[in-house]
């Protein structure tokens, strides 16, 4: 396996969203001298012939597939369609063109939602397709687990160093914090910051919070995927995440505290509460050496700070 060349062109796909502008930072940060962006605008990655002729130009020697359609359970319920249609195309398009216009190798960012809905904790990668996916985000979780597999596909195929990583729930600067499309965190994020500064009685927040999850800031998840990019090559697709587990009640009340919203908080039980565990086994990344380091509250103190600077 060659080492990760930092001064060959590295194509950043999806770089203005959360986990694509956090390799971004990463990479400037080792010193990459050859970073290609592109945006939506200057290149639709659902265009299949769009992305070949970029691809025939541009020859990047690495990938980092971010660019994807993402939202919470709200927006995942709605619009199944544009979940499933859209994450099929960009990963399907991206990957081909990778691997026919020579780019030595492809991470491929994936997602937790593709492991069953009700499979043991923590999830190993050898859980995937061993029971039904959840059905509020089951048309994302389809394609991200169709893109994990065409890049297998492609390595058995072609010999195409093509690799998969799975990240946790995900967490930082430059989140969604739409009140209707957004996750769970940036979600709880946004309102606690408003009711704070309107000095509301009282926050309504959906589901039970008995629902347990593991969150992982960004900047750590761009970590290891430079990791992986550098040290990694095989057809097992690898985890991603940080340990931190924690209840959405708990995790509504730091957010609480980290916004400074003293009133009170509300349950509508009458919303669904979707997957009620998901905690990733990280122990195939931990293994290689790599460990994150940003801890849950610390990650929440800076985001919340982020939002209020850039957002709010």
């Amino acid at each position: 396996m060659n080492p990760f060349d930092l001064d060959a062109p590295i194509y950043v796909a999806g770089h203005r969203g959360l986990a694509g502008s956090a390799i971004v930072r990463r990479l400037e940060h080792a010193g990459a001298s050859n970073i290609l962006t592109r945006t939506r605008a200057e290149l639709d990655l659902r265009d299949q012939a769009a992305t070949e002729a970029f691809f025939a130009t541009e020859r990047p020697a690495y990938v980092f597939l971010a660019a994807a359609k993402v939202g919470g359970i709200h927006a995942n319920a709605t619009y199944p369609a544009d979940f499933i249609g859209e994450n099929l195309a960009i990963q399907t398009n991206v990957i081909h063109s990778a691997w026919k216009h020579g780019t030595r190798k492809l991470l491929f960012l994936g997602s937790s939602c593709i492991y069953p809905r009700d499979c043991p904790q923590p999830i190993k990668e050898d859980y995937l397709l061993t029971g039904p996916l959840e059905p509020t985000n089951e048309a994302y979780a389809i394609a991200k687990i169709a893109g994990l597999a065409m890049c297998q596909a492609y390595r058995r195929q072609y010999g195409f160093d093509a690799i998969s990583a799975m990240p946790t729930n995900l967490y930082g600067p430059g989140d969604n914090f739409h009140p209707e499309n957004s996750h769970v965190l940036p979600a709880l994020i946004r309102r606690f910051v408003e009711a704070a500064n309107s000095q509301t009685d009282h926050v309504s927040v959906w589901g039970s919070g008995t629902p347990l999850r593991e969150f992982m800031h960004v900047d750590d998840m761009a970590d290891a995927a430079v990791f992986l990019m550098d040290r990694y090559s095989d057809v097992a697709p690898v985890n991603i995440g940080s340990n931190d587990e924690v209840s959405i009640a708990t995790l509504a009340q730091t957010v609480a505290s980290a916004a400074g919203f003293g009133g009170g908080l509300v349950w509508d039980t009458t919303k669904p509460d979707g997957t009620p565990r998901k905690r990733l086994d990280s122990s195939r990344l931990l293994s290689l050496g790599w460990k994150p380091s940003i801890p849950l509250h610390e990650g929440i103190d800076s985001t919340v700070a982020w939002y209020r600077h850039h957002v709010a």
